[in-house]
């Protein structure tokens, strides 16, 4: 008598995304890939935080540009949190800055957003399995320059403590300092002191400036 194999557990995706639409059509192409399974949607870097917490998700799929919390200080939360979920970014940017944060941060895959769905199918399984996934668009330079230990710290946000990076994005959202302490556990005094530290290392006077860098290294939409 002879036993059928058996067979191997579906991968289990969190998908993190804040536009419905967007989020929507992704959520329907991974449904259609054999054994991956959807088990959580997030559509802000706080509500992909939690469930990522209690899901415990194989793979998280997350956008680079998120409010509350982007994809990269989520990304830099699970790395040294949950060490072994794996995550792919999401982006439209293809440009060296955006990649090395991304690696930087903890991210096993980056995938552009004009990825093709087999693309997308690649990225989840090969990082599920323990490799990683970068789409071919992005250029070999890039990858050289991240291992390359000399290039690392050269990105504007390694001036950034991952603490005062989450209330540049917050303050460049609109976020008063009262609004800022009371999303991050933190007092008001507290955020006060990162902000003047913060903008002291980046040159940077008012929040206008603070705007304008968090839109530059991709913490915020050029919308915002």
């Amino acid at each position: 008598m002879t036993s059928e194999p058996r067979a191997a557990a579906p991968i289990r995706v969190l998908l993190a995304e804040d536009h419905a639409l967007v989020r929507a059509g992704i959520r329907s192409l991974l449904d259609g890939f054999s054994e991956v399974d959807v088990v959580g949607e997030a559509r802000d870097g706080r509500e992909a935080l939690r469930l990522i917490d209690g899901l415990r998700p194989d793979v998280v799929l997350i956008d680079i540009t998120m409010p509350v919390f982007n994809g990269l200080q989520v990304v830099t939360r699970v790395s040294a949190e949950h060490p072994t979920i794996r995550s792919v970014v999401l982006s439209m940017h293809d440009n060296e800055e955006y990649v090395w944060q991304a690696l930087h941060a903890g991210a096993a895959g980056y995938l552009l957003k004009d990825s093709s769905t087999q693309e997308l199918e690649l990225a989840i399984r090969a990082v599920a399995r323990g490799a990683s996934y970068l789409s071919p668009s992005v250029s070999r330079h890039v990858v050289a320059d991240y291992v390359r230990p000399e290039t690392r710290g050269r990105g504007a946000l390694a001036r950034l403590t991952p603490r005062q990076q989450e209330i540049v994005q917050l303050i460049a959202e609109g976020h008063t300092n009262q609004e800022i302490a009371a999303l991050l556990s933190l007092s008001v005094k507290t955020v006060e002191t990162h902000r003047t530290q913060l903008m002291e290392r980046l040159d940077l006077h008012d929040v206008a400036g603070i705007v304008r860098f968090a839109i530059r290294v991709g913490l915020v939409p050029p919308d915002r």
